[in-house]
């Protein structure tokens, strides 16, 4: 009998012993960190504090207004292989769009006002959801700026090219007229090749049966931004201020011009696609609202933070709407939707009136305007990469300040490179569309966030507070959520890429950011005894 109770006790000895590391276990992925000591850290951090309100907007406004006008309006407006396009009721769209973007925003708002920590998302995970949530959303946010930024990469790289064949008189042929694996990736090079009845395999180079693209302008460009970066922050919303000016005033000529030419039968049918081809819409067009939450990346460069971010984000993404709103109006009623150009839609509308200045000058435009979101979303990724580094989930050496700059200059090259290799392999529209869906899991996350605060940390001072809580945070969840899943009825590439992805990112994290964060625990513990 007593035997019998001996092992009795042994089993149920290992079985508490069990339980107890799986009790542990799961502390460690739900172990959150506390606002107070992100503060700290980054304080230490090195990083100059130089924008202002005006500098955050411009930095918003840099990031959003680009490649949506320039680029995927055309795609939203006339659809797409894998998904049907709003016609006029882009309108709608877009206002579908911004609704799910201002319940965000506000969101964002208190905790950047809250937090003034570069991170965004991440951080707010972190000191909300724990650990494991906190390095889920950090990997989602890369796949979302960078995924964003060959995305937008390979649209510049478009109209670059348009632009230089306008000195075709004057430049030589191998400038103007390159092969087109030099100035693309590899699917976009074989769809254009297949379109034009040519055999891509007898065009594209290989090494050992590996078919070779290199988007030259792609990767000049992107070393231009990383240097620009590295050089400082202040330097860098400088040089947007400059771009947003600009590709503002060629925005404002194409809606005044447009204005003349405007004929309401192009308005009609309204949605012909119905519900079905506005909700897509939505979801393609809010690819160009990504720039805003970018601003919650440079609150720890922003002077008094609790005012300025409110005030940057919301005003950005007030300002880019009532732009998109008009463009859209314009654009749907200068040239009926059969007849878009979804690669350089609004620079065509201006061709298709006789009016070739305005569309040389919007080509300038779209430069500038490409530009300005390539340096805002180089920039936020970077300040994520630099906030997860600081969490031991990533190594070490990515936190190093430039000694001079202040700025993480291995960080950005890093990034830089990851992103020019990027650019070989996926086009503009898989690439927006997994943007998106990083961008819907960040906001909902987000929204969720500011939530669960709400009741964990009731009495931490919010410099701004998200108004009609809980209503606005659960309105966020719903619109991003709705759009977010409805799009996975058409979209086929891109719905299977991101779940991989997300997997991807559990794997590492078990490979090697849990031991990293259990020896930094580890250190802890050492220090206090």
């Amino acid at each position: 009998m007593n035997k019998n109770n001996n092992q009795d006790f042994e089993i149920n000895s290992e079985y508490q012993a069990e339980l107890g590391v799986l009790a542990k276990f799961v502390k460690n992925l739900t172990t959150i960190k506390n606002p107070d000591s992100m503060i700290k850290q980054a304080d230490k951090g090195g990083l100059k504090k130089t924008l202002g309100a005006v500098d955050l907007i411009i930095l918003g406004v840099g990031g959003i207004i680009g490649s949506g006008i320039f680029t995927v309006v055309g795609i939203a407006a006339k659809g797409s292989l894998e998904a049907q396009g709003a016609g006029p009721g882009l309108i709608v769209s877009m206002l579908l769009a911004s609704l799910a973007c201002v319940f965000s925003a506000l969101c964002y708002s208190e905790f950047a006002s809250m937090i003034p920590v570069a991170g965004s998302a991440y951080l707010y995970t972190y000191a909300t959801m724990g650990e494991f949530m906190a390095w889920i959303i950090g990997w989602v946010l890369m796949l979302e700026y960078l995924v964003g930024y060959i995305a937008v990469a390979s649209a510049w790289s478009g109209y670059f090219m348009e632009f230089i064949k306008g000195f075709s008189k004057f430049l030589p042929d191998w400038l103007t007229n390159p092969p087109i694996y030099l100035i693309s990736d590899y699917s976009t090079a074989v769809a254009r090749l297949n379109s034009q009845g040519i055999d891509p395999s007898s065009v594209i180079p290989n090494i050992s049966g590996i078919p070779l693209c290199i988007n030259i302008p792609g990767i000049i460009i992107t070393l231009i931004i990383m240097a620009i970066l590295i050089k400082g922050i202040s330097e860098s919303t400088k040089m947007a201020g400059l771009m947003v000016a600009i590709k503002l005033g060629v925005v404002g000529l194409f809606i005044i011009t447009g204005l003349f030419y405007i004929k309401p039968q192009n308005w009609v049918p309204f949605a012909p696609n119905g519900m079905s081809g506005i909700f897509m819409g939505a979801f393609i067009i809010f690819f160009a609202y990504v720039g805003f939450d970018a601003i919650a990346s440079a609150a720890e460069e922003t002077k008094n933070p609790q005012k300025n971010l409110p005030i940057g984000i919301i005003g950005s993404l007030a300002v880019c709407t009532i732009v998109y709103v008009l463009v859209a109006l314009v654009l749907t009623g200068v040239v009926p939707i059969d007849k878009i150009d979804v690669q350089a839609p609004i620079a065509s509308a201006m061709t298709m009136v006789g009016q070739n200045w305005v569309a040389g000058l919007i080509s300038i435009g779209a430069l500038t305007g490409l530009t300005s979101v390539l340096l805002v979303l180089m920039l936020a990724g970077t300040r994520v990469l630099l906030a997860m580094s600081r969490d031991r989930f990533l190594p070490g050496i990515l936190q190093t300040i430039h000694p001079k700059y202040k700025t993480p200059h291995i960080l950005t090259i890093i990034v830089g490179i990851i992103c020019i290799i990027g650019s070989l392999f996926l086009n503009i529209s898989t690439a927006a569309e997994l943007c998106n869906f990083g961008t819907f899991a960040s906001f909902i996350i987000v929204c969720v966030a500011v939530l669960i605060l709400r009741k964990t940390d009731p009495k931490r001072p919010r410099p701004f507070r998200t108004p009609f809580s809980p209503f606005v945070p659960l309105a966020g969840i719903f619109c991003c959520g709705g759009l977010m899943l409805y799009s996975m009825k058409f979209l086929k590439t891109s719905r299977i890429i991101f779940p991989v992805w997300v997997i991807m990112g559990i794997v590492f994290y078990f490979l090697y950011s849990y031991g990293r964060q259990r020896e930094a625990q580890n250190e802890v513990n050492g220090e206090c005894e």
